[in-house]
């Protein structure tokens, strides 16, 4: 979890869900430099959530373990399910 505490490393995982993807191609939806977007990389490779393969000068890269996405639905079920009941909750006093 700690991997996908930075926001431009659940980016990296949201433009890899759709399938495997050049670097080249990620580049330019990032503001960081190339070395800074190549660290958040690793530290995906790091951890099995990523993975690389080049081919020629290009590297291609790919979610290892496509479950993580699972996490991201599982999560996004706890979020509306608190939302829902911290809306309920403050429902009475609205009505007050």
């Amino acid at each position: 979890m700690k991997a996908l505490s930075h926001p431009a490393r659940l980016r990296i995982v949201d433009q890899l869900a759709s399938g495997e993807r050049c670097l080249c191609e990620l580049q330019p939806l990032f503001e960081q430099d190339k070395s800074t977007l190549s660290r958040h990389i690793s530290a995906l490779r790091q951890v099995g959530i990523v993975s690389e393969r080049r081919e020629g000068a290009r590297i291609y890269l790919r979610l290892a373990t496509p479950c993580i996405l699972q996490i991201f639905d599982c999560l996004n079920g706890v979020l509306q399910a608190e939302a829902k009941r911290t809306a309920q909750w403050l429902e009475p006093e609205m009505v007050e």
